[in-house]
């Protein structure tokens, strides 16, 4: 980009450091969910739809939460709800579309499987701090 400061070899060092830990914690996570039968892209709808700020979640926003396209969230939901994590009903707004809701089952998961992730990102926080900082 015209104008831009040139990189360092610092920069590329905190760049490649900070990519690392972001990967850590994400292998973390997928540990984690695997160990309660999950696949990564599941928590993160079970994640998705308990952290959305509207009570009606569709398929179309877990598919934008999730960056997919609103087929493979479909899929998503199809495979969450033969677990019973999730249900579909129709929506109160609109009849033709569905909204998404989570099951009691999948709140006591997601309790815990959130509180394990808070854990180590409270972990992390020191690190990912330091990172963060070598980019102000």
């Amino acid at each position: 980009m015209p104008g831009a400061e040139k990189l360092t070899d610092a920069d590329y060092v905190a760049l490649a450091d900070f990519r690392h830990a972001l990967r850590e914690f994400q292998a973390f996570s997928e540990g984690r969910v695997a160990e309660y039968g999950l696949t990564p892209q599941q928590h993160q709808v079970l994640l998705a739809i308990r952290g959305a700020t509207s009570a009606v979640v569709s398929v179309g926003y877990i598919a934008e939460r999730l960056i997919l396209k609103p087929h493979s969230a479909s899929g998503l939901i199809i495979r969450l709800e033969a677990l019973e994590f999730v249900v579909r009903k129709p929506s109160p707004i609109d009849g033709r579309q569905a909204v998404v809701e989570l099951t009691s089952k999948a709140l006591t998961l997601l309790e815990r499987l959130s509180a394990i992730h808070r854990e180590e990102i409270v972990r992390l926080r020191p690190l990912l701090k330091t990172l963060l900082d070598t980019f102000a």
